[in-house]
């Protein structure tokens, strides 16, 4: 369990998850408007029942609710409500039920009052790093990486809804496929849908699907992906591409998991779970207008934001090196002083910027390396340096890669010269002559 969201703790992903071992999630009932907007009731006995009488479990004082509204049934990952015959009805999403699955993110509406289901908060504490520096297919030592790998080691395992946030290149596809392969239903579809490459008047039968004759073309009935991720996942990257008018529909999805193919008269059941991605910030869209305010707080409950390379450079040099790795090149391959070249870079691309770059230096040689110009940070640095020596300025260089890779191996490897020796692979004298020759006093064991 983790820290709570001082913005909005309903909706920060690290709440979650868990008892996540167990791939249960201990749930809360937020009020969000009406008499008692502010409270919340955590949900830990299997039933309580709503209403404005002194004898039940979560009293609500709004005058439009009957004295005894509404039941919910407590399970671990979702709970049913159940309308008690009040006067003013109970409804979701502007549609009135005699029972419904409310599963986390879920807003319903009894008289005039909106509850909402979310992940229990849990008490602030330090949230434990990973001691993994991948997961799936991400790659990185970093704190801000060991921290998206505690919370991905949690909540991939359940079947809970997840949204990726992050800037263009920063791995969102990525982080989606290893939330599959961690799942239970790793033995699925992963079915991929880019909502940006999919010209707007196919979206709707590219997710839902169609039936034979429902608009010219229509020539067979087809699946859509929901369907096709039946016992599997489906990915919408870039879900804040959605026009608005096939929003309700995702959302029902959602909250149901029931699809109807264009041209069709009968709902589908599926079983599948959705995890999406945007670099869009969807909280602006929905001040905008552009984007549902319900269908962001479903997609919300569980977060993922995948960090820039700016906000974690210590990763540059194990990045270069798996990327080397994956085209079956040797570390030795790119040169310090390109290394250090590659570190001290901003990469407004990201991960996938740097991999480019890295690709073409190894296909073309290293003379063929762009010009990049360093961090802000680092300009005043790189720009005296060019009034030196070409020989002192590259030492100068070489220096500031060696002194961040050294610390940066030191932290990973907790102090442990051995360890640290290993990873590096180099002598371990050596590396204690680096060590000296920085200033750098190692905190660990021999």
């Amino acid at each position: 369990m983790a820290p709570s969201n001082e913005e909005d703790p309903a909706l920060d992903p690290t709440l979650t998850l868990s008892r996540a071992r167990q791939g249960r999630v201990r749930l809360k009932l937020m009020v969000l408007s009406g008499p008692e907007s502010g409270q919340s009731h955590a949900l830990t006995r299997p039933e309580y029942v709503l209403g404005k009488a002194p004898t039940c479990d979560i009293v609500l004082t709004d005058k439009t609710i009957s004295r005894e509204h509404l039941k919910l049934t407590v399970h671990d990952e979702h709970v049913v409500a159940t309308d008690m015959g009040s006067r003013n009805g109970s409804s979701c999403d502007g549609r009135r039920f005699t029972e419904l699955e409310l599963h986390p993110g879920t807003v319903i509406t009894l008289g005039t009052t909106e509850l909402k289901l979310v992940p229990e908060e849990s008490a602030k504490r330090t949230l434990l790093l990973s001691n993994r520096d991948r997961f799936g297919a991400l790659v990185g030592n970093s704190r801000r990486m060991r921290e998206v790998f505690t919370l991905l080691e949690r909540l991939s395992p359940g079947g809970a809804d997840v949204l990726i946030q992050g800037e263009t290149g920063t791995g969102k596809d990525l982080c989606a496929e290893a939330i599959h392969q961690a799942s239970r239903r790793a033995s699925g579809p992963f079915v991929i849908v880019d909502l940006a490459g999919v010209a707007p008047s196919l979206i709707e039968s590219e997710l839902f699907g169609h039936v034979k004759g429902a608009f010219t073309n229509a020539q067979s009935d087809r699946a859509g992906a929901f369907e096709r991720a039946h016992n599997g996942t489906v990915f919408l990257d870039e879900v804040g591409e959605l026009p608005l008018e096939l929003q309700p529909r995702l959302l029902r999805v959602l909250e149901r998991r029931q699809v109807k193919r264009v041209g069709a008269n009968d709902y589908v059941t599926v079983n599948m779970r959705v995890v999406t991605a945007t670099h869009r910030d969807l909280e602006d869209a929905v001040r905008q207008g552009k984007f549902r305010r319900d269908l962001y707080h479903r997609l919300a409950v569980l977060r993922v934001t995948m960090p820039s390379l700016r906000e974690r450079p210590e990763d540059i040099p194990l990045l270069i090196d798996t990327m080397l790795e994956q085209t079956g090149r040797p570390p030795s391959t790119l040169s310090d002083q390109t290394r250090a070249l590659l570190t001290q870079y901003p990469w407004p691309g990201n991960v996938r910027e740097l991999r480019n770059v890295v690709e073409q230096v190894v296909n073309l040689g290293e003379e063929a390396l762009p010009e990049l110009e360093p961090a802000d940070s680092e300009r005043g640095h790189s720009a005296a340096d060019l009034d030196l020596p070409f020989k002192e300025a590259k030492e100068r260089l070489v220096e500031g890669f060696e002194r961040d890779y050294l610390r940066n191996l030191l932290e990973r490897c907790e102090g442990n010269i051995s360890r640290a020796s290993r990873e590096a692979d180099i002598d371990r004298v050596y590396l204690r002559k680096l060590l000296k020759k920085h200033g750098i006093e190692p905190s660990g064991g021999a």
